[in-house]
């Protein structure tokens, strides 16, 4: 696998635009992309759990279910469409029209997407003219691509790319991916929109399978402030165009590909860890040798969401008594007179914590460890063989700022 420089472009026949439609109020920040595929696609998708759920994620999941094969996603940002009745429903459905009508196709082809503030109705006008402007400015270069990352944003300070290649049964395949992503994050999907392309052949089945399972240990491992949004949506689309012999079980070429999807979908989850608002750390916890792979996933996340944890993070204050506590508190099953807790970062490794006692370390080493912009923090609970890892940030004055002033 080679990762190249590139977004939801890269794959052979997507194209992207992004543009500033006016649903931002005096802002000239961009806010609706499209991404297309010039074939239909095979698709799959994973949304929020929140039961409260926006229009446009029961719109996708309805097709989720019914529609074999899509041709484009219209994402706006700046207004959720969220908690907005019928009203909200037929202005989803609308715009999925819209486009459809503007590209020759279906409206069931077309995958909607909103983010933003919860409670307003869409401005039609708006969404319709930006509609006008995105399809004939669709193109497949790189540019394209950075413009409808840019355009999905909302506080996040930059915008998230990568993409790939590998090979599948000696066939190069293409894979590129966007997201956004910064406050209101928590696991079982925070809010957060991630959009996946690559021009693998795959059937829909096995689509679904890889993204669902693989989002478990990715997008539901990211945790910023302990807030699960309405909008959550994770898609893929594989128009097939590279060529491969269509992968439709768990073989060699799927288990190729589903490593790519992983190394894909983490490079962008923990891009949303370390763009949580106000963050100035990413904090990346690995648990090792726990008893299953669910205890494991329970212990990572626990420390990784906790408030206190994360206020010392941002304190530089190697306080490891926040880190056993969330632990556990963490519903999981470990021995605490058996576990080490370890610190590291590109300033060095310490271990704080061994079989459950101080190790009497370097408080001015500690300090410096955690000066870094990306910490981590190693727990060893010795109860089996499973692990697992979170991510998540500090905690600081600013996200209380950012967060205080959000709709105005």
């Amino acid at each position: 696998m080679k990762v190249i420089d590139g977004g939801v472009t890269s794959a052979k026949g997507f194209q992207a635009a992004g543009l500033h439609a006016g649903i931002r109020k005096g802002k000239s920040k961009k806010d609706m992309a499209l991404i297309y595929s010039e074939i239909p696609a095979v698709f799959a998708g994973t949304f929020t759990r929140n039961k409260v759920k926006a229009a446009p994620v029961k719109w996708g999941k309805q097709l989720v279910k019914t529609q074999k094969k899509v041709q484009a996603i219209v994402v706006n940002s700046g207004v959720a469409n969220a908690c907005t009745g019928e009203e909200g429903m037929k202005n989803c459905e609308n715009m999925a029209k819209m486009t459809a009508k503007k590209l020759g196709l279906q409206k069931e082809e077309v995958l909607v997407c909103s983010t933003g503030v919860i409670g307003n109705q869409l401005p039609m006008n708006m969404i319709e003219a930006g509609i006008e402007l995105l399809v004939p400015a669709l193109k497949e270069d790189r540019q394209s691509a950075s413009m409808a990352a840019e355009a999905i944003m909302t506080t996040d300070t930059h915008k998230k790319e990568i993409a790939v290649t590998f090979e599948i049964d000696g066939t190069v395949v293409t894979m590129g991916g966007m997201c956004k992503g910064s406050g209101m994050i928590h696991p079982n999907m925070g809010t957060m929109l991630a959009f996946i392309t690559t021009d693998i052949a795959i059937t829909k089945e096995m689509l679904q399978k890889a993204l669902y399972d693989n989002v478990q240990d990715t997008y539901n491992m990211v945790s910023v402030d302990g807030d699960t949004s309405t909008n959550d949506t994770a898609y893929i689309l594989a128009n097939g165009l590279a060529g491969n012999p269509v992968i439709d079980c768990e073989n060699e070429s799927y288990k190729k590909f589903v490593e790519a999807l992983n190394y894909v979908n983490t490079y962008l989850a923990k891009r949303i860890a370390e763009d949580g608002e106000g963050a100035t750390k990413l904090f990346e916890v690995t648990v090792i040798n726990g008893k299953t792979k669910e205890d494991a996933k329970l212990l990572s996340k626990s420390v990784a969401c906790s408030n206190l944890t994360k206020a010392a993070l941002y304190g530089k204050d190697a306080n490891w008594g926040r880190i056993f506590c969330a632990m556990g508190y963490s519903g999981a099953e470990f021995d605490p007179d058996k576990a080490d807790i370890t610190i590291k970062s590109e300033y060095g490794s310490l271990c704080l914590v061994k079989d459950g006692l101080a190790t009497g370390y370097d408080e001015e080493a500690a300090t410096k460890i955690l000066s870094s912009s990306h910490v981590i923090c190693i727990a060893d609970v010795k109860g089996g063989t499973e692990e697992a890892t979170a991510w998540g940030c500090d905690l600081t004055h600013e996200y209380v700022n950012i967060n205080a002033d959000y709709r105005s």
